[in-house]
């Protein structure tokens, strides 16, 4: 008999849901010679696959093909896959049944697609404390940009986005983020898109830091454009989603001009399509969106508001037990008391941040970001440099020179996160702190940032190119 592997895949009965993240156990050498578990406290940045994901898109692959015009089985497959990845995204972020779902590279990707989807004259307001995702688009055509100063707690960004929207009831749309990837801070979604809606603007949230972290249902906060990213969703494989309302979408020119984004072409016509395909031209990402989907069917079968807790009480703790590392500053915008996902920001005295974080590495086999976290102009603000101090640095970047940027270290957390990571963390620091590196590092002048000199460790021999 004859077997079908795509009908006994579809209807394998789901398993007990499981967060093992690939690469979870691996070791790292520090400049000791020692090895030891690699701990990672960077998940804001990127985060690594779920095995899960992983396993399911390596069953997938055999059957990977071109998508949409195939008459093929496997084509035919894809296409399939690709247009219920698309519905899984849909049902993870609960958008609405008309909401038009794109496949982008990642929240960057999706911000600008939608700033290029804007009506004429569209007008939009923003706060400076946002990433550059949020903050950068919308500037391209001159006047149309309005940005807000930083607010200090999240009643204050409220009335600051109520008095500008009175004073400026022409605004088309308000652009914000739902978790900041510096703070940690969660904004008042709710409470913003009210007040976006009571003034005839439509809202944007940025989800990147917000999606992997927290439940999102866009449908009860009525929210109006949702972006977010595969790789800070356990699904590194280079996509990400626009999630929103048609109009705009289905107006404007098309994104990408190509194969793929049109019904009919002619020398001296052009009929685009309607929908997603409008902004999707060219070969899709099919495994960056299949990927995608199941890290979004992973985490839900996991339960959000689950996941969400145990984060939260980590990061909680985690802010405490650092609060006590001698000669450290942790950074925050809003009260202390405000709800925050698994981000803490910092600088240890008198330790230039890249310095610090190369320690943590080198040393220690530790895992963080550091610098200005594509928030520069929060942490500007954060770090309370000057405006003359700015003005200093622009003019020494802009010669050519590399000076020392200011800059913090940021721990995050994520699925795989435990407390002994946290206390790991935190020894290490207390050990600099008390007794200083063990080891000599100068700046790097390729890349401008700290490392270690001499540098012992080895490197993995992969089968795979690596510029060192």
């Amino acid at each position: 008999m004859t077997t079908n592997p795509v009908s006994e895949a579809a209807t394998t009965p789901p398993q007990d849901p499981h967060l093992d993240l690939v690469g979870s156990s691996i070791e790292v050498p520090l400049v000791s010679g020692e090895w030891r578990r690699y701990v990672n406290l960077d998940y804001a940045a990127s985060t690594p696959a779920l095995v899960d994901v992983a396993a399911k898109l390596e069953t997938f692959l055999p059957y990977y093909s071109s998508v949409h015009r195939g008459a093929g089985m496997k084509s035919q497959i894809s296409t399939a896959a690709y247009e219920g990845a698309r519905e899984t995204l849909r049902g993870f972020f609960h958008g609405r049944p008309t909401d038009t779902v794109i496949v982008t590279r990642n929240t960057t990707d999706s911000m600008n697609l939608l700033a290029s989807c804007l009506p004429d004259g569209a007008k939009v307001v923003a706060f400076t404390s946002e990433h550059h995702a949020t903050l950068l688009p919308w500037a391209q055509t001159p006047g149309n940009i309005h940005y807000l100063t930083m607010p200090t707690s999240a009643s204050v960004a409220i009335q600051a986005l109520a008095d500008y929207l009175t004073k400026h009831p022409d605004t088309t749309l308000v652009a914000v983020t739902g978790a900041s990837n510096v703070t940690g801070e969660v904004w008042p979604i709710a409470e913003l898109t009210r007040l976006a809606h009571d003034h005839g603007a439509r809202i944007v949230v940025d989800a990147a830091q917000m999606a992997p972290h927290l439940p999102i249902d866009m449908t009860s906060l009525d929210v109006d454009y949702l972006a977010a990213s595969g790789h800070k969703l356990y699904a590194p494989y280079g996509a990400g989603v626009l999630i929103g309302r048609a109009d705009w979408l289905d107006s404007a020119d098309a994104y990408l001009r190509g194969g793929g984004a049109v019904d009919f072409v002619t020398p001296t016509e052009v009929l685009w399509s309607s929908g997603a395909p409008r902004h999707e031209a060219g070969s899709p990402n099919v495994l960056g969106a299949v990927a995608m989907a199941i890290a979004c069917d992973t985490l839900a079968n996991y339960g959000m508001d689950k996941l969400a807790a145990e984060e939260i009480s980590l990061a909680q703790y985690a802010r405490q037990r650092l609060g006590e590392v001698p000669g450290i500053e942790l950074y925050r915008l809003w009260e202390p008391e405000a709800p925050r996902i698994g981000v803490v920001t910092f600088n240890l005295a008198p330790y230039d941040h890249s310095h610090l974080a190369a320690i943590l590495s080198a040393e220690y086999g530790i895992g963080v970001r550091h610098g200005c976290f594509c928030a520069h102009p929060l942490i500007l603000e954060l770090l309370n440099v000057s405006d003359d101090q700015a003005t200093s640095l622009r003019a020494e970047l802009k010669a050519g020179r590399r000076p020392r940027l200011p800059g913090a270290v940021r721990m995050s957390v994520g699925i795989g996160t435990t407390h002994e990571d946290v206390e790991y963390l935190v020894a290490s620091l207390t050990q600099i702190a008390n007794d200083g590196p063990r080891w000599t590092y100068a700046i790097d002048p390729t890349t401008g940032e700290f490392a270690p000199d001499p540098d012992p460790r080895p490197w993995p021999d992969l089968p795979i190119t690596l510029l060192t």
